[in-house]
């Protein structure tokens, strides 16, 4: 008897639901539970139902689009990039050298510990 195997194509790729790519899903997802928990609010409000249908498909066709737009844009971990981005700084400055020589002893101890050959340095 021949066994058959199925071939798994794509494992290693990140996931995708109609152009929305990897975490963007989850982004869309929360904001899809946070639109139910708004009508739910408006509903025990009292707010009239045709009026919070209209917000709640207006937010989520917005909230949609830009989803999917930033998908588009960013791809599977563009945002991730962007937003560790802000924190790198501009320029580093240093007015001593004491930095860089402290750093080098502290190599050279560290060399010394591991008995390394630092006569090169």
């Amino acid at each position: 008897m021949a066994t058959v195997y199925e071939i798994n194509k794509g494992v290693n790729r990140s996931i995708e639901f109609k152009g929305i790519k990897a975490q963007y899903i989850v982004y869309l997802a929360l904001g899809m539970v946070s639109l139910l928990l708004l009508f739910a609010i408006l509903f025990i409000a009292g707010v009239n139902t045709y009026v919070s249908m209209f917000i709640i498909l207006s937010c989520g066709t917005i909230l949609y689009f830009t989803v999917q737009r930033i998908s588009r844009r960013y791809g599977q971990y563009g945002l991730m990039k962007k937003a560790a981005r802000r924190y790198l700084p501009a320029c580093v400055q240093s007015r001593t050298r004491k930095v860089f020589i402290q750093l080098n002893k502290l190599n050279h101890e560290e060399n010394k510990k591991n008995r390394r050959n630092t006569s090169n340095i």
